[in-house]
C-alpha cells in the first residue's frame, strides 16, 4: 500500500515536471526557479517512481533529451516567431526534469551489479 502512494506522488511529480516544462518553455525560457523546481520533481520521481524494470527505460530517455536538446531549432522561428526558441525551451527543461531521475536510476542500476556480479 505504502509503495503504491509512494509511485503515485512520483508519477505526479514527473507529470507536474513535465508540464511545467511545457509552459515555461513557451512563457519562462532560462529561469533558474523553474530549473530548481524541476531538479527536485526529478528527484522526487527518480526516488519514488523508478524501479529496477524501468531503470534502462530512464536512462535512454534522458540521453535522448539531452542529445535532441543540443540540436537547436533557432531556424525554425524563420517559420513562426519563437516557434524555435520555445521547443529548445521545452526540450532543454525536460531534460532538466529527466536528469536528476536519470542520476538517481543509474546509481540503482550501479549498485544492482554491485549486488548480483
Amino acid at each position: 500500500m505504502k509503495k503504491d502512494v509512494l509511485q503515485k506522488i512520483g508519477f505526479i511529480a514527473a507529470m507536474a515536471g513535465l508540464a511545467l516544462s511545457l509552459i515555461a518553455g513557451i512563457f519562462l525560457q532560462s529561469n533558474g526557479i523553474v530549473i530548481l523546481v524541476l531538479i527536485l520533481l526529478g528527484i522526487i520521481y527518480g526516488a519514488l517512481s523508478v524501479n529496477v524494470r524501468e531503470i534502462t527505460l530512464v536512462l535512454l530517455a534522458a540521453i535522448a533529451l539531452i542529445i535532441v536538446g543540443t540540436a537547436g531549432f533557432e531556424p525554425l522561428n524563420d517559420i513562426f516567431d519563437g516557434f524555435g526558441d520555445a521547443l529548445n525551451g521545452i526540450i532543454n527543461y525536460m531534460a532538466r526534469l529527466a536528469a536528476p531521475a536519470a542520476i538517481i536510476a543509474a546509481v540503482r542500476a550501479l549498485v544492482d551489479v554491485a549486488r548480483n556480479p
